[in-house]
């Protein structure tokens, strides 16, 4: 009989209620522990260098920071620590992309009080942990099979305009994004006419409205 896998576990959740939901959860079961909590980016690596646990729990959303990239900063630097990513967001949108940063799982909120526990095992086990869904999208993709589905519009843009997005329906500014990334105004300008020319938006009112619509419902209904 295969045996279960044991672990030490990182939470990354800037949610301090859901945070403790997924820690008693977690700490419950006799051979799986929490080892660390962190609301953000450099808190989550801090712990990761010092506390080297099996496996990260991240939440896309996270305070002041970006769980995509802490994702890619955990697959790149310490690959010895697996990632389980947790988001609201439309898993068709995300769960591809993630993956390919190097996350071992992809997790809806929605879903995470059923399945936390065996999508941690299942990772800790050297599985990938996907729904049934995204599995037969990631199969059709290998082999090359046509999507039934219409993807999401969203699929069209990048992971960096799909950063700028998801800010802007946070209700950042321009320069407050650009201060956040690092980066000039005039780029993140150009980011956000990308933007709009991809998802077919008028102009900056509909970017904001589609932008801010998406971040509340995980939804992404077009123009």
């Amino acid at each position: 009989m295969k045996t279960k896998a044991s672990g030490k576990i990182l939470i990354v959740e800037d949610h301090p209620i859901f945070r403790m939901g997924l820690k008693d959860m977690i700490d419950s079961e006799p051979d799986l522990s929490v080892c660390a909590e962190a609301e953000d980016v450099d808190t989550a690596i801090g712990f990761v260098i010092s506390c080297c646990p099996d496996l990260a729990i991240v939440d896309l959303s996270l305070k002041n920071s970006s769980g995509f990239d802490l994702v890619c900063q955990i697959h790149q630097n310490y690959n010895f620590c697996r990632t389980l990513v947790l988001s609201m967001h439309e898993e068709a949108l995300y769960a591809e992309r993630c993956l390919l940063a190097g996350a071992q799982g992809y997790l809806m909120k929605q879903e995470a009080s059923e399945s936390v526990v065996t999508a941690i095992r299942n990772i800790l086990n050297g599985q990938i942990h996907v729904s049934s869904r995204i599995m037969s999208r990631l199969l059709n993709v290998f082999t090359r099979q046509s999507e039934p589905e219409q993807a999401s519009p969203l699929a069209a843009i990048s992971d960096r305009e799909l950063e700028i997005f998801k800010m802007i329906g946070c209700g950042l500014t321009s320069k407050e994004i650009a201060v956040r990334l690092n980066l000039s105004i005039k780029t993140v300008g150009t980011y956000r006419e990308r933007i709009k020319e991809k998802l077919n938006l008028k102009n900056a009112s509909e970017l904001i409205r589609h932008a801010v619509i998406w971040v509340e419902t995980g939804v992404f209904k077009g123009s």
